[in-house]
């Protein structure tokens, strides 16, 4: 039987143990790992494998020795409780061993739970599990996870209540972030809350999402966004005593400016066209952000673009002038824009 997609968000937050078995197939290695992950949990507990009622079959394996996943469909182990056999990077090669399985399984087997890669329509193991009567055929695609899958996450991460801004930041993250690190986030934000009633806010999105740039990089950018010449000094002596390298810092001043100028030329107005930006922008960042760009608009941010264009132009050439020089009378030129009205 094939699943679709709402009715796959079910299935794999219960699996159902009345069912022969699943087929996780698609393209992101990666996104079927998780969710093969979450269907076994599903079925044996997740002590199970510590028990050893799972048994892992290579496609390979089980080309090599027919009998391995009858064998471990059938056989009981010392642990009480339900079992998988679980056949991994499945080919067409090996779709008469597992039609074999499926069509002998009687309750109380090990379920069989089986990933593959691509699989065209007219794939043997494919045509398997779509026209079984007890097993699942699950097609996992590389998209974004859609506002369902979103929620079944974060309900399995215990967290339940959240703003209106945490939300639209989340499934931001879930867009540029790849499933294993977007899980890893979650898992992060829902430690970081144990134990604090209040709703999740964007700065708790925020304080949990990877890091992207250094803080003080992100510190330089903003006072020089904000025109805070006289406090550039000592900034710039920290990150040069980092070893930040001056192309690096240009490449992410180039970065915040052209958000910026993104920002300003947006119909929608500068919140509008932070709120587009990707990477996402999240909590008070993008708030200050917003506020910048507002400052700033679009015509004035076209001349920092040159300014920082030229200066990115001359870092790369073969001047002799000092890197980390050029690359502060950059910014000390942009902070004095910025004061201009």
């Amino acid at each position: 039987m094939k699943l679709a997609a709402r009715d796959a968000i079910s299935y794999f937050a219960k699996p159902d143990p009345g069912k022969a078995g699943v087929l996780l197939y698609g393209p992101d290695a990666m996104r079927i790992a998780l969710r093969r992950q979450e269907v076994i949990e599903g079925l044996i507990g997740k002590q199970g494998e510590e028990e050893m009622r799972l048994t892992r079959i290579s496609g390979a394996e089980l080309r090599k020795d027919k009998t391995l996943l009858m064998d471990a469909l059938k056989s009981q182990g010392f642990f009480p409780g339900p079992r998988a056999a679980f056949v991994e990077d499945a080919t067409d090669q090996v779709s008469e061993l597992v039609k074999d399985a499926l069509f002998d399984w009687q309750p109380g087997d090990a379920q069989i739970v089986v990933t593959a890669g691509q699989l065209k329509a007219s794939s043997k193991l494919r045509k398997l599990f779509e026209g079984h009567p007890s097993a699942y055929a699950i097609a996992i695609y590389a998209d974004p996870p859609s506002r369902a899958e979103i929620e079944a996450t974060l309900a399995k991460a215990g967290i339940k209540d959240i703003s209106r801004e945490a939300m639209a930041d989340i499934e931001a993250l879930s867009r540029v972030l790849d499933p294993g690190d977007f899980r890893q986030t979650l898992e992060k934000l829902s430690l970081y809350k144990l134990g604090d009633a209040t709703p999740v806010s964007s700065e708790d999105v925020q304080n949990c999402a990877p890091a992207t740039t250094e803080a003080e990089v992100d510190d330089v950018l903003n006072t020089v966004a904000e025109g805070k010449a006289q406090e550039l000094g000592p900034l710039m002596l920290k990150i040069a005593g980092q070893g930040i390298d001056p192309v690096a810092l240009s490449i992410f001043t180039m970065r915040h400016f052209r958000a910026l100028h993104a920002a300003a030329s947006d119909p929608g107005g500068a919140a509008s066209g932070i709120a587009r930006a990707r990477p996402p922008i999240f909590g008070p960042r993008r708030d200050r952000m917003t506020r910048q760009a507002s400052n700033w608009g679009m015509y004035k941010l076209e001349t920092a673009l040159d300014i920082l264009t030229e200066t990115d132009l001359t870092l790369r050439s073969a001047s002799k002038a000092p890197a980390m020089a050029v690359m502060e009378r950059a910014l000390i030129r942009l902070a004095m824009l910025a004061q201009r009205r």
